[in-house]
């Protein structure tokens, strides 16, 4: 019952500062960053998804010349 009344007092408090701190001018400002950050992420991701295809198709070209020229050297 403790934790339930502390809970809502802290509900209460937190709706209050966010009221009092602008309330939906800082949403819509956090909103707007997280956005933008939204945007640098999905270009660094497609550069890291590009870069990881062209190491393994290299690795991959790589091991395959391997696999041919090792029985060569063996024989």
């Amino acid at each position: 019952m403790i934790r339930f009344l502390f809970g809502v007092i802290v509900g209460i408090l937190l709706c209050f500062l966010f009221v009092f701190f602008g309330g939906g001018q800082t949403v819509k400002k956090v909103g707007e960053n997280l956005v933008e950050t939204g945007k640098k992420m999905g270009v660094l991701e497609e550069t890291i998804r590009k870069e990881k295809e062209e190491l393994w198709t290299g690795n991959k070209k790589k091991n395959l010349k391997e696999e041919k020229e090792a029985p060569k050297k063996v024989q």
